[in-house]
C-alpha cells in the first residue's frame, strides 16, 4: 500500500562525495555516536586524513543496529532487521564487504487469522479499505491545515458509511501497512507527510548472522570510546568543546552530532550556544517513533512453515497484529512478534515474563489452546533505553516538509554538523539513510 524506501546514481553520487575531502591541518573531529550515521561519518573523514574520535555512550557499537547474542548459535536482531529493496542501497555493498550472508523474505508468503484462529480472506475488504483510505487522504490534501491520520480517515466520508466490518479491516491495513512501517501510532501521523522517503526496488533481505555484522566491520580501525556518555557540546577555543559524564574534555575543530532524535528532544545532551532556529524547530516538530520486538524461540514450529509473515486480527486493534516465522528461511522455529506506536508502549511497560505470556496468549487464540510456552524470549524497549528514547522517526502533524533538512547540516559557524536517520530527506528511520547522512555530514566538512 504505502511504503517509504534514492536512486542508484543518487546514492554513488553521495558515496564518492568523501573521496574528495581535504584534511584541515591540525583540525580534529569528534563524532558522537557509533551508530551507522556515525560510522559512516567517521570512516569518510579518517579516509580523508582527518584525526577523528567517536565517543559511543553504549559499551557496543551499532546504535539502534543491534545483534544480541544471548542464545548461543543463535543471533537475533534486536533493532534493525532488514536492508529494505537490495538494488542499489548501499546497505547491500556494505553487506557484502563485511562478508554477512542474507536471506531473502517476502510479504506475499503470509496469512491472517481472525480472532478465533480462523483463516480470514480478506481480499475484497482490504481493496475496499486500501480505497477508503486514499479517498480520505487526498480529501486531506485539500485542507488548510495538516491533522492526523487518524483524523483524516475517520473524519471521511468512507468512514462515515462504513460499517463496523470495514472500519476494523481499515484499522488492521493501517496497523499493519503504517504504524509498523513508520512505528508512529495513526493519532500521531501527519496525514499530508507520513509516507515521505523513497525507496529501492528489489526485495527485502534478513541476515542470519544478525545485522550487527555490518558495523562491528565498519568500526575496525577506528578510534572509538565505548561508554562514553556526552554530557555537553559547547564552542570551544579550537571549534568545539565536548564534555563527557566522567568529566573528560574533547577539544576540536568539528563534532558531528548523530544522536537519535528523541535525545534531542530530550535535552539529555545540553548545548553550550543556541542551535540555529531552523534546527530547533525542526526537532521538535518531528516525532519519534516506537517499534519493539518480541523474539520467541519454541522446541518446533507449530504454524504453517511456508509463510514469512503471519497477521492476527485480535480483539485489540494492532496488539501482537503482525509476526514473522524464520522457519521457512533458516530452519529454526523462532517467531518474531512485533508492536508499535501506542500499543508498544502499552506493552513495554510489562515485564519480561508478563511480556511473552502476552504474546503467547496471541499465539495460543491463534492456534489453539495446545500451543506450546516457548522455551524461550527476548524483549525490546527501545523508549526506555536512554541512548535511543525510541526506535526511529516519523512526520508528527505540523510537521514543515521542510524540517528534516533543517535538521541536517552545519551550526556555530560550521563547528557542528548534524546526521542521523531523522536527518535524511529521502531515507528517513531506515539505516540506508542514516548511512548516507554521515557521509553527508563529511561532505559538509569539506566546505
Amino acid at each position: 500500500m504505502m511504503t517509504r524506501r534514492r536512486t542508484m546514481a543518487q546514492i554513488a553520487a553521495l558515496a564518492a562525495m568523501p573521496l574528495a575531502l581535504q584534511a584541515q591541518s591540525g583540525a580534529g573531529v569528534v563524532v558522537i555516536g557509533a551508530g551507522m550515521a556515525g560510522l559512516a561519518a567517521a570512516r569518510a573523514l579518517a579516509a580523508a586524513g582527518w584525526p577523528v574520535t567517536v565517543v559511543e555512550a553504549r559499551n557496543r557499537v551499532g546504535g539502534r543496529v543491534w545483534t544480541s547474542g544471548r542464545w548461543p548459535g543463535q543471533p537475533v536482531d534486536m533493532g534493525a532487521s532488514w536492508i529494505h529493496g537490495i538494488s542499489g542501497n548501499p546497505v547491500t555493498a556494505l553487506a557484502d564487504a563485511a562478508g554477512a550472508a542474507r536471506i531473502t523474505t517476502s510479504t506475499d508468503l503470509a496469512v491472517l487469522y481472525g480472532p478465533d484462529g480462523s483463516v480470514l480472506d480478506i481480499a475484497n475488504d482490504l481493496t475496499q479499505a486500501e480505497t477508503l483510505i486514499e479517498a480520505a487522504l487526498a480529501a486531506a490534501d485539500q485542507h488548510a491545515r495538516d491533522q492526523s491520520l487518524q483524523d483524516a480517515i475517520e473524519n471521511s466520508a468512507g468512514w462515515r458509511q462504513a460499517g463496523s466490518g470495514l472500519r476494523r479491516v481499515v484499522r488492521y491495513l493501517v496497523n499493519s501497512s503504517v504504524e509498523q512501517e513508520y512505528s508512529g501510532s495513526w493519532s500521531d501521523l501527519s496525514a499530508w507527510e507520513f509516507d515521505e522517503g523513497q525507496g529501492y526496488g528489489g526485495p527485502d533481505q534478513l541476515f542470519p548472522g544478525g545485522y550487527g555484522q555490518i558495523p562491528e566491520r565498519l568500526a575496525r580501525g577506528l578510534d572509538i570510546r565505548l561508554g562514553a556518555e556526552v554530557r555537553q557540546i559547547a564552542p570551544g577555543p579550537a571549534g568545539v568543546r565536548v564534555t563527557l559524564a566522567d568529566g573528560t574534555v574533547l577539544e576540536a575543530a568539528h563534532a558531528v552530532v548523530t544522536l537519535p532524535l528523541s535525545v534531542l528532544q530530550a535535552g539529555d545532551v545540553g548545548f553550550g550556544a543556541p542551535l540555529a532556529p531552523a534546527r530547533a524547530a525542526a526537532i521538535t516538530q518531528l516525532g519519534m517513533g516506537l517499534l519493539n520486538k518480541c523474539w520467541l524461540q519454541f522446541d518446533s514450529a507449530f504454524w504453517p512453515a511456508d509463510v514469512d509473515w503471519i497477521g492476527w486480527m485480535g480483539p485489540q486493534d494492532g496488539v501482537w497484529a503482525a509476526w514473522i516465522s524464520m522457519t521457512r528461511v533458516t530452519g529454526q522455529p523462532l517467531l518474531l512478534g512485533f508492536n508499535a506506536g501506542d500499543q508498544a508502549r502499552a506493552i513495554e511497560g510489562l515485564g519480561d515474563a508478563a511480556t511473552i505470556d502476552s504474546a503467547s496468549q496471541a499465539l495460543r487464540a491463534m492456534f489453539g489452546s495446545r500451543t506450546p510456552a516457548p522455551r524461550a524470549g527476548q524483549v525490546t524497549r527501545w523508549a526506555q533505553d536512554p541512548f535511543a528514547r525510541g526506535a526511529y522517526s516519523f512526520a508528527a502533524v505540523g510537521m514543515q516538509p521542510g524540517a528534516r533538512a533543517a535538521l541536517a547540516g552545519a551550526d556555530w559557524d560550521g563547528a557542528l554538523v548534524f546526521a542521523g536517520e531523522a536527518t535524511s530527506t529521502d531515507n528517513p528511520a531506515t539505516v540506508h539513510g542514516a548511512w548516507t547522512s554521515g557521509l553527508a555530514a563529511a561532505q559538509v566538512l569539506a566546505g
